[in-house]
């Protein structure tokens, strides 16, 4: 197994600060453009990592802690973003995910012992008994698949504009 507590933090310590240096300041065209009907742009993948550090990562991570396997996480509506569309710019939304974010890690940093709490189990409503290694994994590998997917739907945008290159673009070709 590869996971390192320390060089996970470093990874979610990173995912603010690459996103806010990658999306401020970009015009519109840039930060709405997707992939289709039912698929997200950069603002949606903000909205949703802000959800995320709400009510997923630290509150499932409490809850292994109090709980154990006793009680199931509640779900988390990987939709409920889209339920409060507040007109914030970009700015605005990077710097609350970067503070949630700080926050965050600050909590992870006081909860948990590497030595001691990583095989700690929960219950995840869907796929059962799940580790505290296991938790933290997935964040990182969320930060990293959510930056992925923000570069993805941006070269959306110039897909028909590369004309043959297409071709030797594998961002395009997936």
């Amino acid at each position: 197994m590869n996971f390192n507590m320390e060089e996970a933090i470093e990874i979610l310590e990173r995912t603010p600060q690459t996103l806010e240096y990658f999306l401020s300041g970009l015009p519109a065209g840039w930060l709405q453009s997707n992939e289709g009907e039912g698929t997200w742009n950069a603002i949606e993948v903000i909205e949703h990592l802000i959800e995320g550090e709400k009510n997923n990562w630290i509150p499932r991570l409490v809850m292994i802690l109090q709980e154990g396997e006793r009680k199931p996480f509640p779900p988390f509506d990987r939709y409920s973003h889209f339920n409060e569309r507040a007109e914030k710019s970009i700015e605005h939304k990077l710097h609350e995910f970067k503070m949630i974010r700080t926050e965050n890690i600050a909590k992870l940093k006081a909860l948990i012992d590497p030595d001691y709490h990583l095989e700690l189990t929960g219950a995840h409503p869907s796929f059962g008994i799940v580790k505290v290694r296991e938790l933290l994994s997935t964040w990182v590998v969320h930060d990293l698949t959510h930056i992925a997917q923000i570069v993805r739907v941006m070269a959306e945008r110039y897909r028909v504009d590369v004309g043959p290159w297409k071709e030797y673009l594998g961002i395009l070709n997936r």
